[in-house]
């Protein structure tokens, strides 16, 4: 049965409500084998699929990840939890952001982490930006209901047996642009630490 737009609204609420980010807390404290790191993450972010068949992480991926400089090798072929925590952050930039760019961002987080000279812990990082979930999440839901409010007053003189997929469309534009806007300043933020990056940081390139 089709749906309506209202019940298509109700329905990415509901998605909203089930999401959670992955807890420091679960992640084990001793060093993991790769097969391990990925059934872990494929169990911990299987709200995040599209499909259920879909790979959250594969060994090709992590692999990857450490040729383009994104993820520090393993020790003995073996994952800490700071490598557990910075394939989250990966997993959640890669559909936004290229590899050059997603090691640029965190370029100064990677570059102290897996060294011990006083700085916060990466753990500490993920658990201060994850801290903003909740807060983030309702005004996220505010702004979609905004958006779907303003799309639903669209194409007022059209036939009554277009207008509910014309407002759908015009939705999905909405937040497409949104979407669209907030890649490109993101992606001139990291431009613009490229450039302050110190020289030596930038010959390694």
């Amino acid at each position: 049965m089709k749906k309506t737009n209202d019940e298509r609204l109700q329905d990415l609420f509901s998605y909203l409500d089930s999401l959670s980010y992955i807890k420091p807390g679960s992640i084990p404290d001793i060093p993991l084998y790769m097969d391990q790191v990925t059934t872990f993450m494929d169990e911990h972010l299987a709200q995040m699929k599209r499909y259920p068949e879909d790979k959250v992480l594969t060994k090709t991926m992590i692999n990857n990840y450490a040729k383009n400089n994104l993820l520090p090798p393993p020790l003995k072929k073996k994952y800490s939890k700071e490598h557990m925590l910075m394939l989250i952050f990966i997993y959640y930039f890669k559909n936004l952001l290229s590899f050059n760019d997603i090691e640029e961002l965190f370029r100064p987080i990677t570059g102290g982490q897996f060294s011990a000279d006083g700085r916060p812990s990466l753990e500490q990082i993920y658990n201060e930006v994850f801290s903003l979930e909740a807060g983030q999440m309702e005004n996220l839901k505010a702004d979609i209901k905004k958006k779907f409010q303003v799309a639903s007053d669209t194409f007022q003189d059209v036939p009554e047996d277009e207008q509910e997929y014309l407002r759908l469309f015009a939705f999905i534009c909405e937040l497409s642009f949104d979407v669209y806007l907030k890649k490109q300043m993101i992606e001139m933020l990291t431009d613009q630490l490229r450039e302050e990056a110190p020289e030596t940081d930038k010959k390694k390139k």
